[in-house]
């Protein structure tokens, strides 16, 4: 048989939708395929188990471009001229081709950028109170060295939006800066002037709805404030550069900077400009971060950058991984910069072209994104805007919802973090210092960005001070018996959980019987007790236990891993509470650190 013009795999016929659906009903065996199968994101979009050619959706158009010259940033805080230039120099010699100057006192540009090829390499800065004079002498440098217009880029952050959102006052000077930036840089158009951040919505806690509306929302109450100044619309639209923070839903990141893309286009429509040439920056997010196994936000960041890059971002600014509890070292900044050159080059994130188009799922979750932004977008319009928005406290009010809906999620452990969460590194040490107090999640005037982690770092850090006090550790003994395959479920469930406390948390310990296993537990060097067992032999035998245990011990905590039947039975004999997949983390560890204080202070 001829099978040289024959179709792969043409002799199985496709299967369909329905097909699939009639297996997967068959496999659930009555449970409902909604509350087990369909992942309802915390922008309200339910994203299906599996998509096929049946669930071709109407794309979206001007979703941006996957960039070529993707630039690679890297932050210098700028604390003189010459230390600037020499931590650029650096960055360049490792392979940086984006650099982000954070100016806050008076610096010379000229010295700051001794040695430095602006034709080859993107330089960007972040302006404090002297933006126009270090600006003018910034362009005059770039025509006093021949530079050519095009081959300019970058852009100038003056924090327009950061700053208020972040401080709740914006004085009208702030908008007279920004119309001299775009008056300096008119014969530069791939160097802009205007920057607009949404990174402070992700970071105190929005989803990616909100992080697009609400930054669409402060362009045009910019656009408004600049066109009251003489500032022609296109003339903004060109000098439009945007920060949006990534997030860890990967799929997700992806289609909200896609959706970001094609809502800017339909805002740039309604002004009447139909070309105009933006750029898109991504930094990874604050609000994903931990102190806690902090070498695991070298794969957040990296997924991070990942999702950015596919969603056709120009630019992507990745934070060393130990920034959130120290100076970064030079060996920290240098992998952050490593990550995206490796996708970009051994990768080839950055050598094809738009490679997620035409995937059903992250067409389908843009179209969603860009659905739900654009309605929340008109919602604040229709309420008076952007200033008027976050003067009422609309847009505070909305992100704490969502915030405190996140929270909840991560203390059940129903949104797994590695390190904060779930799988601790019990073999690390950490100094109190390093973590966060208790923090209040009332609604404030001003949006904090934040870690994620914040609450479950104050647990920690009650263990640390504790140690730092007493020099105890406090021990966890995991006493097993009966069923093997469900004590060792259990144990190992119990392990992870009262793990994120700090404790010293034992390898499980097995016994023969209940009774021997509460009589040995209750007479160890222990300070907690976590029983482990399955739900029989709990019917049968816990109740015993915990009498047994409380005979010889009242000083202990005593947990017991699942959710038994008895549980009033049990907590009269003396149990101090459960573990199992319904806990709260935060709530559980709380009420084990007030007990285990008590008895080793006493």
């Amino acid at each position: 048989m001829n099978t040289k013009n024959k179709s792969l795999f043409s002799e199985f016929s496709p299967v369909s939708k329905q097909d699939w659906m009639e297996k997967i009903t068959v496999d659930l065996k009555g449970a409902d395929f909604d509350k087990t199968l369909v992942w309802k994101n915390l922008s309200n979009i339910n994203i299906q188990p599996f998509y096929n050619e049946e669930d071709k959706t109407a794309y979206l158009k001007n979703t941006g471009e996957n960039s070529q010259s993707l630039v690679n940033y890297r932050n210098i805080a700028v604390v003189s001229d010459e230390k600037g230039n020499s931590l650029a120099l650096k960055a360049i010699e490792e392979g940086m081709n984006g650099l982000i100057f954070c100016v806050s006192e008076k610096t010379s540009a000229a010295k700051l950028l001794k040695g430095i090829n602006l034709n080859q390499v993107t330089v960007s800065f972040i302006l404090g109170t002297n933006a126009v004079s270090f600006a003018s002498e910034f362009i005059n440098f770039v025509k006093g060295n021949g530079i050519a217009t095009e081959n300019l880029k970058g852009y100038f952050d003056t924090s327009l939006i950061t700053n208020y959102i972040t401080s709740g006052t914006i004085e009208a000077s702030n908008f007279d800066i920004v119309v001299e930036l775009v008056k300096l840089t008119t014969d530069y158009s791939n160097f802009k002037a205007i920057t607009i951040s949404g990174t402070e919505y992700l970071d105190s806690g929005a989803n990616q709805v909100q992080e697009i509306a609400y930054t669409l929302n402060s362009l045009v109450y910019v656009i408004d404030e600049l066109t009251k100044r003489g500032v022609q619309v296109q003339s903004i639209f060109d000098n439009l550069n945007f920060k949006l923070a990534i997030g860890l839903e990967y799929f997700v990141e992806i289609g909200k900077f896609r959706a970001f893309n094609n809502l800017l286009s339909e805002v740039a429509n309604k002004y009447g400009v139909t070309e105009f040439s933006n750029t898109l920056t991504a930094k990874t997010s604050i609000w994903s971060k931990s102190v806690t196994d902090a070498e695991t936000n070298l794969l957040r960041c990296t997924t991070e950058a990942m999702s950015a890059i596919l969603g056709n971002v120009d630019g992507v600014l990745i934070d060393a991984y130990d920034k959130e509890f120290k100076n970064s070292s030079d060996f920290s900044s240098r992998i952050a910069g490593n990550i995206t050159t490796i996708l970009k080059e051994e990768s080839y994130f950055g050598k094809v072209s738009n490679p997620v188009d035409g995937s059903y799922y992250i067409e389908e979750v843009s179209v969603k994104i860009a659905a739900k932004a654009l309605e929340l977008f008109k919602e604040i319009e229709a309420n008076g805007g952007f200033y008027t928005s976050f003067e009422s406290e609309l847009i505070q009010q909305q992100i704490a919802e969502i915030r405190l809906q996140k929270l909840k999620l991560i203390s059940q452990r129903r949104t797994p973090m590695v390190g904060i969460n779930k799988y601790p590194n019990l073999m690390e040490t950490i100094k109190a210092d390093l973590l966060s107090d208790a923090v209040s999640n009332t609604i404030t005037k001003v949006l904090k960005p934040r870690r994620a982690s914040l609450e479950i770092e104050a647990i920690r850090k009650t263990t640390e001070e504790l140690v730092a006090e007493t020099g105890v550790r406090p021990i966890v003994e995991l006493a097993s018996f009966g069923n093997l395959t469900m004590r060792k479920a259990r144990a190992a469930f119990a392990y992870d959980f009262v793990g994120v406390s700090g404790y010293k948390v034992l390898q499980e310990q097995s016994y023969s019987s209940a009774l021997e296993a509460a009589e040995s537990s209750a007479k160890s060097n222990s300070n907690v007790v976590v029983i482990c067992s399955s739900d029989q032999d709990y019917d049968e035998s816990a109740v015993a236990y915990v009498k047994a245990f409380r005979a010889l011990n009242t000083d202990k905590v005593l947990l017991l891993a699942g959710a038994p039947a008895n549980l009033n039975e049990l907590t009269e004999a003396g149990l101090d509470g459960c573990v199992n997949m319904r806990s709260d983390v935060i709530g559980t560890i709380s009420s084990i650190q007030q007990k285990v204080q008590k008895s080793i202070k006493a």
